[in-house]
């Protein structure tokens, strides 16, 4: 398990920044997995997330441990999965996208896969 992925699981949340026309946008995430050194990530196909993700595949990943001065950036390019078994192996690792999604196979579930391009600590 990479240092960024414990690091993003032990603060419980992050921030997604896309690229939305000639502006960042961010917003809150809360499911991440690791699996053969790419992070994933999920979203649905009713918001602008995911628009921007598949418009420009740059993104960062932002968090920020609670309590402490720990921080963590991840800079990196997404490409989307549609793959329905790491789709429901993203649903084993993040319980909480059942509220979401009834299925690996559900029409609104997206997922992307991150490729890591950069990661700092500070």
């Amino acid at each position: 398990m990479s240092k960024a992925y414990e690091f993003l699981k032990e603060c419980g949340s992050f921030f997604v920044l896309t690229i939305n026309n000639d502006f960042p946008a961010g917003r809150p995430f809360g499911a991440v997995m690791e699996y053969n050194n790419k992070l994933y990530i999920s979203t649905n196909n009713g918001n602008q997330a995911h628009k921007q993700l598949r418009e420009n595949g740059n993104i960062q990943i932002v968090s920020k441990k609670e309590g402490t001065r720990e921080w963590i950036r991840i800079t990196g390019k997404v490409a989307e999965c549609n793959d329905i078994q790491m789709k429901q192996k993203m649903l084993d690792e993040c319980p909480v996208l059942a509220k979401h999604f009834s299925s690996a196979e559900a029409e609104n579930y997206l997922l992307f896969q991150v490729e890591v391009l950069e990661v700092e600590f500070h």
